[in-house]
Parts: structure tokens; sequence; C-alpha cells
């Protein structure tokens, strides 16, 4: 199976200019071509991936104006696949993901390359308190949501995606385009037979502080997720139940 694995990583990039080069370095250290993708970065920022891109096995996507954490994943995911890649590592600009797993999630993707390979967050003692609350409330949501415990974290943005899935899934459903994006698209993927495989992986918050997470718009943006698909579950849940069966 992992003949037919082509591999890349997508790094969605807003303004983490001093911490996306060492990020880089250790993707391209797997073998990995890395696409960058600058989300209507600062000056500073788009100079540091302007170098960056000068590399062989780097491709730059840049975003005019800034689009979210979704939607420069989506950007990004979208550009492997046109560029003939079959699956993409989704790994944070910031340096919070253990680089050093990544051989890990390529074998699991290698495994099992009809699946979706998510990150577990082992946190360490940096974690705010007031996050880890939040990011378990939304679990809850995610597990209701899909009529399953198989998510066993939506909100870590280390994994690797099939890339043909999730275009199709870009083209056929409108998705959140911030930090909705990275629970939305799981469980809109598991709706669709996709299997999620989980990987525990150490996370630390960021070095430089650097947060995009905005409490207020993106606590209701994610709210009004739920919402949705609570409402997609309700239609699609015989469905669900009985795959829950089946299996």
């Amino acid at each position: 199976m992992a003949s037919e694995i082509r591999t890349c990583a997508v790094i969605p990039v807003y303004n983490h200019g001093a911490a996306v080069g060492a990020v880089a370095a250790h993707v391209r250290a797997n073998g990995l071509h890395c696409f960058l993708v600058d989300d209507g970065s600062s000056a500073d920022c788009a100079a540091v991936l302007d170098a960056l891109a000068q590399a062989p096995d780097v491709t730059l996507v840049r975003l005019a104006l800034n689009q979210g954490k979704g939607g420069a994943m989506m950007a990004g995911l979208r550009a492997a696949a046109a560029a003939g890649w079959s699956h993409a590592l989704q790994i944070d600009a910031d340096g919070q993901h253990d680089a050093g797993d990544i051989p890990k999630f390529l074998a699991a993707a290698a495994d099992r390359p009809d699946a979706v390979i998510c990150g577990v967050p082992i946190y360490d003692e940096s974690v705010p308190m007031g996050r880890l609350i939040g990011r378990y409330a939304t679990h809850v949501w995610v597990w209701i949501n899909s009529l399953s415990l198989e998510i066993r974290d939506s909100m870590c943005g280390f994994r690797v995606y099939p890339l043909a899935p999730v275009v199709r899934l870009f083209d056929e459903a409108r998705l959140g385009r911030r930090m909705d994006f990275d629970p939305e698209v799981l469980v809109r993927l598991h709706w669709r037979g996709l299997r999620i495989v989980s990987i525990p992986t150490r996370v630390t918050y960021p070095q430089d502080g650097l947060s995009h997470f905005r409490l207020g718009l993106d606590n209701w943006l994610i709210s009004k997720m739920h919402a949705r698909l609570a409402v997609g579950m309700l239609l699609r849940s015989p469905l669900l139940l009985w795959r829950k069966v089946a299996r």
C-alpha cells in the first residue's frame, strides 16, 4: 500500500515568520515537499516565506487577504492535489507540534491510505487551562454530531489527509474558514465514511506567544458550526447508526 502514497506537507502561515523556518526544515528533512500557504501575512513574514520558497522542494501559495486557518488549508490542500500529491500532512507553523512524530504519521498513512490520521495531543504545563476546557467542550459536541467516539481529538492541526475525498468535500460542501475548520472537516469526512486513526503526540504552546484564536469571534463561529452539524447529524442519523452496527 505504501507505494500508492505520495505525501507532501501543507503549512498554513499567518505572521509566524520566526518559527516557520524550523517547522519547514523538519518537514523537508522527512523527505516531504512543503506547501507554505501565506495567509495574508505581514511584509516581514512574507519575506521569510519568499526566502524559503527558493528551495526546490518548497511551493509558496500566497493569499492576498487573510482567509483564516480553514481558508488557508483549503487553498493549500487544493494546490497539493492539483500538483499530483495523493496525501498531505497538515502541521502548524508556530512549532507547537512535535515534528519528531512526523514519521509515525507517515507510517500510519501508508498503512491506512484511505483514512485520516489525526493527532491526539499530550499536553505539557504550557497549555492554558481555559483553552483546554474549551477544547473538551468542542470534543463532546463532535462526538454527538458524529454519533461516534472515533474522533478522539477534533482540534489538533497535526494530521494527514487523503486528498481526493477531502477536495471532493470542499467542492460539495461549504466549510468554516477559520478555527472552525479543523473539527468540521473531520465530522464531515466521518459522515462520508472515512475512518479516523488517532496518533498520540506531544503539543506545546508557541514560544512566541502568538495565537490567532480570537476568543469572541472564533467561539461564535465554532458554536454556529456545531449547530449546523447537529442538524446534519439528525438528517444522517439512520445511516450513521446503521454504520456503527455494521462495523
